[in-house]
């Protein structure tokens, strides 16, 4: 048995419990891939991340990111908690202003100066949905076709498929059929109008579902989703450069999504806080 570091923090919020859980393993690089996939079922989070030792120079840290089904080359939140929990525990990044995460997606760019915030990866799949998967994304959303704008792959690693709404109150009002979802991952995303916006202290309101292997979940807040829905919206000229997003009312959380482009560059940041911190004896393989 080896004992690890242990962290879990609440991400894409100030207020502990309001934003999406993640579990962090310190000092990683002793454990099985088998030991990881067994810790990420074992935590039932929708994401586990695991701090190793960088193969690549220019990083700080590398970073493995599993779920309950797998593990990701990607995903926002972790990217964030995985960052927050590396600085507490002593990480010393080689620059100033900026932690290099080395994940399965490649090196992302992490500023840790104020609030964290990761510059969005490269999206691996953009441009339309086909007619047959746009119908069934429709579906089993039970979205109303009059209430959709517009309909893209926004993949940036979990495979997102993204969909623009008329208003705020049409993603909130979507009714997603778990038992049809069947391998999709799907994001919302509408705006607030300007009285309720300035109300609520964000611009739009976002939903991520998906299905990992047979579980279906909404998630509380979704980094990868709003990095690939910024991305194309911001692209096209639909989203200003600079907003707030909101996730998770209908679940009874509270996240708030700080996304910005500069130059090139999506950032998409958040607070995160811990609320555990302890050692776990797991076994090395």
């Amino acid at each position: 048995m080896g004992r690890h570091r242990f962290s879990q923090v609440d991400v894409f919020s100030s207020v502990p419990l309001m934003g999406n859980a993640l579990a962090v393993i310190h000092d990683a690089d002793d454990l099985s891939e088998r030991t990881m996939a067994a810790m990420a079922r074992w935590t039932n989070l929708s994401e586990t991340t695991f701090l190793c030792r960088p193969t690549d120079p220019r990083a700080d840290y590398r970073v493995r990111i599993f779920t309950k089904g797998g593990e990701l080359p990607f995903a926002g939140h972790p990217t964030l908690g995985s960052a927050h929990a590396w600085l507490a525990a002593g990480g010393s990044p080689a620059r100033q202003d900026v932690v290099v995460q080395e994940c399965g997606a490649g090196l992302v760019p992490v500023r840790h100066a104020g609030r964290l915030a990761f510059a969005a990866p490269p999206l691996r799949r953009s441009g339309p949905v086909d007619a047959e998967l746009r119908a069934r994304v429709l579906r089993v959303n039970g979205l109303d076709p009059e209430d959709v704008v517009d309909m893209a792959w926004v993949d940036n690693g979990p495979g997102w498929i993204g969909v623009e709404l008329r208003s705020a109150e049409a993603v909130l009002a979507a009714t997603a059929d778990a038992a049809a979802y069947d391998g999709l991952k799907v994001t919302l995303i509408g705006p607030y109008a300007a009285d309720v916006a300035s109300q609520r202290g964000t611009d739009v309101e976002v939903r991520a579902f998906y299905a990992d292997g047979r579980d279906f979940s909404e998630d509380p807040v979704t980094g990868s989703a709003n990095a690939g829905l910024a991305q194309w919206l911001i692209g096209a000229g639909r989203l200003p450069e600079r907003y707030i997003a909101g996730q998770g009312q209908v679940i009874d959380r509270d996240g708030r999504i700080h996304v910005e482009r500069i130059g090139a560059d999506t950032w998409v940041g958040g607070d995160v806080c811990t609320l555990v911190s302890g050692h776990l004896d797991l076994p090395d393989a």
